[in-house]
């Protein structure tokens, strides 16, 4: 297990992807920044809460841009093989089907976490940066799990995506998969059934904004249930898979 996963290390070394996904995890923090500057701009004497721009940051990275980034590099991770051809050669090692997707969710929870620490840390550099009032050491605490705790959340959301590439084989339906998921996050945000759609209830738990109508335990159970199933569905399905 250790060895597969050093395995994707040194072929994750030689690509440009986790460059280009740094630049998408960025993203977030730097559209929250500008649309503050943007409402200083329009109102000048109206002071801006530093609260403010860290939930609405984090708002961003869970429901609009984590979803298809994270998706994207799910793919890119499990249709490698596929795409370059080398899927029947490495099977051909004394390794197993459960090993290689264990080590590629490894590293999946990496890069995911790695992610989530940049987007944390320009959002603690950009509040720095720009005229934000009321800072606290519990908020930087309180901000920081939120985004740690959304970043394990939405790593235990892959599994479906995962299923998607290896059935399609293709990142484009993985993609379009994870459009849909984040216009479903969109459509029902700030409702009682946020707490009931996986990739929304990542919020919810994250915020602690949960629903009277809903109880804690049930965000809990759809994100844990929908891993799972994700998870087991993708293990059945690769190991009966014929690789040509």
């Amino acid at each position: 297990m250790v060895n597969l996963l050093y395995m994707e290390l040194l072929k994750l070394k030689r690509s440009h992807m986790f460059l280009i996904s740094i630049f998408g995890a960025s993203a977030a923090p730097f559209i929250s920044f500008i649309a503050s500057l943007t409402k200083k701009a329009k109102l000048p004497y109206s002071p801006l809460q530093i609260d403010e721009f860290f939930s609405e940051t984090h708002l961003y990275c869970v429901l609009l841009i984590g979803v298809p980034l994270y998706g994207v590099i799910a793919a890119y991770l499990f249709h490698r093989e596929y795409a370059e051809g080398t899927l029947k050669n490495l099977l051909t090692i004394p390794v197993s089907r459960m090993g290689l997707i264990l080590s590629k969710w490894a590293l999946l929870a990496l890069w995911i976490m790695a992610l989530t620490l940049i987007s944390c840390g320009w959002t603690y550099i950009f509040g720095l940066v720009g005229p934000f009032e009321g800072w606290s050491t519990n908020l930087l605490v309180e901000s920081f799990n939120q985004f740690v705790t959304s970043g394990i959340l939405l790593w235990l959301l892959t599994p479906p995506m995962i299923l998607v590439t290896y059935l399609f084989k293709s990142y484009v339906t993985t993609i379009v998969f994870t459009i849909i998921i984040t216009m479903v996050n969109l459509m029902i945000f700030g409702t009682e059934y946020s707490a009931l759609f996986p990739w929304s209830a990542v919020q919810v738990i994250a915020t602690s904004s949960f629903f009277p109508e809903y109880p804690p335990t049930y965000s809990y159970l759809t994100i844990m249930a929908t891993s799972f199933i994700g998870f087991f569905t993708t293990l059945v399905y690769f190991n009966k898979a014929d690789i040509h």
